[in-house]
Protein backbone atom coordinates (compact mmCIF):
# COMPACT_ATOMS: atom_id res chain seq x y z
CA UNK A 1 0.00 0.00 0.00
CA UNK A 2 2.84 2.33 0.30
CA UNK A 3 4.81 4.27 2.91
CA UNK A 4 2.36 6.16 5.82
CA UNK A 5 3.63 9.60 6.34
CA UNK A 6 2.29 11.54 9.64
CA UNK A 7 3.32 15.07 9.98
CA UNK A 8 2.41 17.64 12.60
CA UNK A 9 0.09 20.38 10.70
CA UNK A 10 -0.76 24.10 11.11
CA UNK A 11 -3.53 24.39 8.69
CA UNK A 12 -6.24 22.00 7.65
CA UNK A 13 -5.01 20.43 4.37
CA UNK A 14 -7.19 21.09 1.32
CA UNK A 15 -8.56 17.24 1.15
CA UNK A 16 -9.84 17.55 4.26
CA UNK A 17 -13.61 17.73 3.03
CA UNK A 18 -13.18 14.57 1.08
CA UNK A 19 -12.10 13.06 4.53
CA UNK A 20 -15.26 14.41 6.16
CA UNK A 21 -17.53 13.18 3.71
CA UNK A 22 -16.38 10.07 3.92
CA UNK A 23 -17.00 10.14 7.94
CA UNK A 24 -20.58 11.81 7.64
CA UNK A 25 -21.72 8.86 5.39
CA UNK A 26 -20.22 6.38 8.21
CA UNK A 27 -22.70 8.45 10.84
CA UNK A 28 -19.66 10.20 12.53
CA UNK A 29 -20.04 13.95 12.59
CA UNK A 30 -16.83 14.70 14.40
CA UNK A 31 -14.63 15.65 11.25
CA UNK A 32 -17.55 18.23 10.77
CA UNK A 33 -17.05 19.79 13.92
CA UNK A 34 -13.10 19.59 13.96
CA UNK A 35 -13.40 22.20 10.60
CA UNK A 36 -16.20 23.96 12.11
CA UNK A 37 -14.07 24.65 14.96
CA UNK A 38 -10.94 25.10 13.23
CA UNK A 39 -12.34 27.84 10.56
CA UNK A 40 -14.15 29.81 14.13
CA UNK A 41 -10.90 29.25 15.71
CA UNK A 42 -12.04 27.53 18.47
CA UNK A 43 -10.15 24.58 18.70
CA UNK A 44 -6.77 24.86 16.21
CA UNK A 45 -4.83 22.55 19.14
CA UNK A 46 -2.21 25.43 19.75
CA UNK A 47 -2.55 25.51 23.38
CA UNK A 48 0.90 24.37 25.30
CA UNK A 49 1.50 20.54 24.81
CA UNK A 50 -1.62 20.24 21.61
CA UNK A 51 -1.53 19.30 18.01
CA UNK A 52 -3.26 17.81 14.84
CA UNK A 53 -1.78 15.23 12.75
CA UNK A 54 -2.05 14.54 9.42
CA UNK A 55 -1.44 10.75 7.73
CA UNK A 56 -0.39 11.05 4.46
CA UNK A 57 -0.18 8.14 1.62
CA UNK A 58 1.42 8.91 -1.45
CA UNK A 59 0.93 12.85 -0.58
CA UNK A 60 -2.71 12.01 -0.01
CA UNK A 61 -4.32 12.90 3.14
CA UNK A 62 -5.43 9.32 4.61
CA UNK A 63 -6.59 10.25 8.34
CA UNK A 64 -6.00 13.32 10.82
CA UNK A 65 -6.18 13.13 14.89
CA UNK A 66 -5.60 15.88 17.70
CA UNK A 67 -4.40 16.20 20.68
CA UNK A 68 -5.47 18.99 23.21
CA UNK A 69 -5.71 19.71 27.42
CA UNK A 70 -8.63 17.79 28.70
CA UNK A 71 -11.17 20.15 29.47
CA UNK A 72 -12.93 17.85 32.35
CA UNK A 73 -9.59 16.97 34.10
CA UNK A 74 -6.34 18.60 35.45
CA UNK A 75 -3.80 19.94 33.19
CA UNK A 76 -1.75 17.25 32.83
CA UNK A 77 -4.55 15.47 30.82
CA UNK A 78 -4.34 15.70 27.39
CA UNK A 79 -7.25 14.10 25.25
CA UNK A 80 -7.29 12.39 22.14
CA UNK A 81 -9.84 13.68 19.37
CA UNK A 82 -11.24 13.93 16.21
CA UNK A 83 -8.97 10.39 14.91
CA UNK A 84 -10.01 9.70 11.58
CA UNK A 85 -8.60 7.12 8.97
CA UNK A 86 -10.23 6.42 5.82
CA UNK A 87 -12.03 3.37 5.49
CA UNK A 88 -9.67 2.22 2.32
CA UNK A 89 -6.30 3.06 4.70
CA UNK A 90 -8.01 0.79 7.97
CA UNK A 91 -6.55 -2.18 8.56
CA UNK A 92 -3.07 -1.22 7.06
CA UNK A 93 -1.96 0.19 10.67
CA UNK A 94 -2.41 3.49 9.63
CA UNK A 95 -4.51 4.73 12.60
CA UNK A 96 -2.15 3.02 14.88
CA UNK A 97 0.89 4.75 13.49
CA UNK A 98 -1.44 7.88 13.92
CA UNK A 99 -2.18 7.10 17.93
CA UNK A 100 1.20 6.42 18.37
CA UNK A 101 2.94 9.38 16.84
CA UNK A 102 -0.04 11.50 19.24
CA UNK A 103 0.75 9.29 22.12
CA UNK A 104 4.49 10.48 21.54
CA UNK A 105 3.65 13.89 21.82
CA UNK A 106 1.15 13.71 24.46
CA UNK A 107 4.28 12.47 26.43
CA UNK A 108 6.67 15.37 25.82
CA UNK A 109 3.76 17.71 28.17
CA UNK A 110 1.24 15.42 29.79
CA UNK A 111 1.13 12.34 32.34
CA UNK A 112 -2.01 10.87 30.74
CA UNK A 113 -3.73 11.30 27.67
CA UNK A 114 -7.70 10.05 27.61
CA UNK A 115 -10.22 9.68 25.10
CA UNK A 116 -14.04 8.95 24.51
CA UNK A 117 -16.04 6.63 21.79
CA UNK A 118 -19.01 5.21 21.74
CA UNK A 119 -18.60 2.61 19.28
CA UNK A 120 -17.29 -0.92 19.85
CA UNK A 121 -14.64 -0.73 16.71
CA UNK A 122 -13.29 2.34 18.57
CA UNK A 123 -13.17 0.64 21.80
CA UNK A 124 -11.42 -2.15 20.44
CA UNK A 125 -9.10 -0.13 18.15
CA UNK A 126 -7.87 1.82 21.61
CA UNK A 127 -7.37 -1.50 23.62
CA UNK A 128 -5.20 -2.49 20.86
CA UNK A 129 -3.30 0.92 20.77
CA UNK A 130 -3.01 0.43 24.21
CA UNK A 131 -5.51 2.06 26.42
CA UNK A 132 -7.16 0.53 29.26
CA UNK A 133 -10.77 0.76 29.08
CA UNK A 134 -12.59 2.94 32.16
CA UNK A 135 -15.88 3.96 33.51
CA UNK A 136 -16.00 8.12 33.42
CA UNK A 137 -18.74 10.43 32.23
CA UNK A 138 -16.23 12.21 30.48
CA UNK A 139 -13.72 9.18 29.01
CA UNK A 140 -14.03 5.80 27.76
CA UNK A 141 -10.33 4.91 27.48
CA UNK A 142 -7.06 6.21 29.22
CA UNK A 143 -3.43 5.80 29.11
CA UNK A 144 -0.60 6.58 31.40
CA UNK A 145 2.57 8.02 30.02
CA UNK A 146 4.98 7.62 32.70
CA UNK A 147 6.02 4.76 31.79
CA UNK A 148 6.71 5.55 28.20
Amino acid sequence: MGQVDIQLITHLHPQIPVLEKEAVEEGFRFLTRLITEWDSGINRFNARGECLMAAYRNQQLIGIGGLSVDPYADKNMARLRRVYVSASSRRHHVGQTLVKALVAHAAQRFQSVCLFTDTAVGDAFYLKCGFLGIDDDHATHVMCLSNI
